[in-house]
């Protein structure tokens, strides 16, 4: 529990951090753009699953639909909810975290817009079927590849001891750039409902609602998306 809480904390803090370097007036990093965003969250994946795995989770998911993918393939289900809760609770102290670290540039920074994807996802078209969608399909490719990197298989290959996180980073990292555009992928209930929590109840200057109307797909969709790839590795025996 302790290791989701730490691994997702600094996920959040790493990856809601790029977003804000970028987006925030008078940022150093304004301005740097889709590439720097999608590679900040590969590395920010990368350190909170090496963060989870030192701080005693065995699993370094740092995400429910993850936890919930795993769980359809093992067939035990008792890691659900605890680890979802720390997980979300993690992804809340993440976003505060960042909300402190650029004290000035919330004020200085006019969109609203720009505040609230500084912590949560905001689709480019809002279409509530092809935004579950694509939260669908992005998150069934996070946890099917995710699998086929631990299973038992890819083990067999010769695959080298502790390179999983940076394989799975690179995966994020792939799964941004090719299919992030359309929703900003959240592919976690928790990465996208920790912070929005967060900004309902931080004092940001000039913020904006939380956009409440649209948080159930990144919260549900992903779910669906884990559970369908769970269902497909543990048909194809991962």
């Amino acid at each position: 529990m302790l290791g989701e809480f730490l691994g997702t904390a600094i996920l959040i803090l790493l990856g809601d951090g790029v977003v804000a370097g970028v987006l925030l007036k008078g940022s150093k990093g304004e301005n740097a753009g889709w590439l720097a965003i999608t590679a900040g969250w590969a590395f920010a994946v990368v350190a909170g699953v090496f963060t989870a795995l030192a701080c005693g989770s065995p699993d370094a998911h740092l995400n429910p639909a993850v936890t919930l993918g795993f769980a359809v393939i093992s067939g035990d289900f008792s890691k659900v909810v605890g680890y979802s809760l720390a997980q979300l609770a993690g992804a809340f102290v993440g976003a505060v975290a960042v909300w402190a670290h650029y004290g000035p540039h919330w004020a200085r920074t006019s969109d609203r817009d720009f505040k609230l994807g500084s912590f949560c996802t905001i689709p480019a078209i809002r279409h509530p079927i092809s935004n579950v969608a694509s939260e669908v399909i992005a998150t069934f490719v996070l946890v099917l590849v995710a699998a086929a990197i631990f299973s038992s298989r890819v083990a067999a290959s010769g695959l080298a001891a502790g390179l999983g996180p940076y394989l799975v980073g690179s995966l994020v990292w792939g799964i941004g750039l090719s299919l992030g555009g359309t929703t900003g992928y959240a592919i976690n209930p928790a990465r996208d409902l920790g912070p929005r929590l967060a900004h309902a109840v931080l004092p940001i200057a000039g913020k904006r609602d939380s956009d409440w109307s649209y948080a159930p797909i990144p919260a549900i969709a992903p779910l669906i998306g884990g559970a369908l790839a769970g269902i497909l590795a543990r048909a194809i025996g991962f």
